[in-house]
């Protein structure tokens, strides 16, 4: 019995762009309750290159174990050509997109940079329909992740990064300040921001100020000419969109019992100096989500979020798209197309 092969970009070591691999590999098989998606276009995440490298930015315990040949990547825009037992709500032929098995699948379990992916159809949404494939496959992941930080949570897994469980603030009337503006996850948060009738601070580099207050940003800081930090008082809400160790520095901009929400809260260390300025530091891990992904397409259909992308480049080159997002300054999202 032959098994059936499709394209897809694999891995067999750690390592830079130069180790993904464009080859044959063997197709999914779908279990009750999954989706078979013939993949028409491939978003591209931090997680894809952490994965990648080995997630070298993790502690060591926190490292998961990786099985060679890796795929990468999780989120996708297709068309259904399977339905396993018991899915009822999706058909052969359908429109969907979905970020698949996150964070489940985070150490190659995804398996997104494929022709066919195996979905479960929880993770599955109808692709909005004014969108093409290559822009519902630039938000899954990115935009869950502004809508679970911002808008709604929508589980209770526990969080291995904090005791208490995230929780969204009321953002009407709020003055909000969001950090790495002009990325993936941050003109998502700008757009959400914006909808829920906050005032805005975009934070990104001077050639992304137009593009930001396109999107409704109402001020604007250049980080390259003026800190942040040392410009703004007493604003409610800082969304910092690029996190990591040095995402303290904004806890001076914050009223008392403002809130700080880092996107990548790893090397925080500024619990103690929020604890006496009055305020709360959250973050939350984004988690799959197809009744999501199908209120946000209904935001994506109307027009009040609008998918930007940065560079697309065909699935055969995604070494060259993680070489796009290793330069940095990216705006929107990059994006892989898997149909010729």
């Amino acid at each position: 019995m032959s098994i059936k092969v499709m394209k897809a970009v694999q891995q067999y070591a750690f390592g830079g762009p130069e180790v993904l691999r464009y080859e044959d590999a063997p197709m999914p098989d779908i279990l009750p309750g999954e989706v078979l998606v013939r993949v028409h276009a491939v978003g591209v995440n931090p997680p894809d290159w952490y994965l990648r490298d080995g997630y070298r930015m993790l502690p060591p315990e926190w490292q998961p174990k990786v099985s060679f040949p890796v795929i990468l990547g999780t989120d996708i825009s297709g068309v259904i050509v399977a339905v396993g037992a018991s899915v009822r709500d999706f058909a052969i032929g359908d429109d969907v997109y979905a970020m698949v098995r996150f964070p489940e699948g985070a150490a190659g379990g995804s398996r997104a940079y494929a022709e066919y992916v195996s979905v479960p159809a929880t993770e599955v949404a109808h692709k909005p329909r004014r969108l093409d494939h290559l822009h519902a496959a630039a938000a899954p992941m990115s935009l869950l992740t502004a809508w679970q930080f911002l808008i709604e949570q929508g589980h209770d897994v526990e969080n291995p990064l904090q005791a208490k469980r995230h929780e969204p603030v009321p953002l009407a009337g709020k003055t909000v300040l969001i950090n790495g503006a002009a990325g993936g996850v941050g003109h998502f948060a700008v757009q959400l921001a914006k909808w829920q009738g906050a005032h805005v601070i975009a934070v990104a580099s001077g050639k992304h100020e137009v593009f930001l207050h396109s999107l409704g940003a109402d001020e604007f800081i250049d980080y390259t000419t003026h800190a942040a930090e040392e410009e703004v008082r007493n604003v409610d809400l800082v969304i910092d969109a690029v996190g990591g160790p040095a995402t303290g520095r904004f806890l001076r901009t914050l009223r008392p019992g403002g809130a700080l929400f880092p996107i990548f809260p790893l090397g925080f260390s500024g619990v103690e100096e929020a604890s006496k300025l009055g305020v709360i530091v959250s973050a939350t891990q984004v988690r799959s989500s197809g009744a999501q992904l199908a209120q946000l397409a209904d935001l994506l259909d109307k027009g009040v979020v609008q998918v930007v992308i940065d560079s697309t480049f065909p699935l055969a080159e995604a070494r060259q798209a993680h070489e796009r997002a290793a330069r940095g300054h990216i705006r929107g999202k990059i994006v892989l197309s898997a149909i010729a």
